[in-house]
């Protein structure tokens, strides 16, 4: 069972989700908060697998929510930042944060259940809409400093087949795709990925994609 904490200030929204979201036989609303304050408090209590962010909420805001939960409750829950806005800065201080995806509000219910099983499996999302476009973005905006080569962080941290592989999740391709792509097993891929995440100390695909476009393994031109 997939347990979710549900964080918005306002109650209506969050008795909406709540219904819907449990018609999922594999989804349990465990908890709902309204700020950011009480989301970090009952994250520490309840251990969701996944907890839908709102970012936005007088008392406290979800982005130091989300930077706290990630960083310092163990094992950490996912946040899905759930937006009105697609390249809103809140987004972007999300994933700075450490949200591993964000979706619309108003996206189709079938979407949001699928994103929460995807997080809860360790997959990363974003929104279709906006996909690859606002990682890239958000990594422009926030490089590092200073930046290392593409050469020097993939020699320093990843082997060639790694680094190959992380580029290929940067432009978009699945596991299967990637796959196709160098002529092996989807297995392979699997684990060359997980070694890498290891290595850079990503927890899911989408803070994998963002390290790979700040050190310039993707290189953001061919994103947008």
């Amino acid at each position: 069972m997939i347990t979710v904490l549900l964080v918005d200030d306002q109650p209506l929204l969050r008795a909406g989700f709540r219904s819907l979201i449990e018609l999922a036989e594999d989804i349990q609303i465990v908890g709902e908060a309204a700020n950011g304050p009480d989301a970090v408090a009952l994250a520490r209590q309840l251990h969701p697998d996944v907890v839908c962010m709102d970012v936005r909420m007088p008392g406290g805001n979800g982005l130091d929510a989300t930077r706290i939960i990630v960083n310092e409750i163990v094992p950490p829950p996912a946040v899905l930042v759930l937006t009105t806005f697609e390249l809103d800065e809140y987004v972007f201080g999300a994933l700075e944060a450490g949200a591993s995806g964000f979706l619309l509000k108003d996206t189709d219910m079938d979407d949001l259940i699928q994103g929460i099983r995807r997080l809860a499996a360790g997959d990363g999302l974003v929104d279709q809409t906006v996909t690859r476009r606002v990682i890239a973005e958000f990594a422009r905006r926030r490089p590092v400093t200073p930046a290392p080569a593409p050469t020097s962080a993939a020699g320093q941290l990843l082997t060639s087949r790694e680094a190959e592989i992380v580029r290929l999740l940067a432009e978009g391709l699945s596991n299967a795709e990637i796959a196709a792509q160098l002529v092996v097993e989807v297995s392979t891929v699997k684990s060359h990925l997980s070694r890498a995440m290891a290595k850079i100390g990503a927890r899911d695909r989408v803070q994998t994609v963002i390290w790979a476009y700040r050190h310039g393994v993707a290189p953001l031109d061919n994103t947008l």
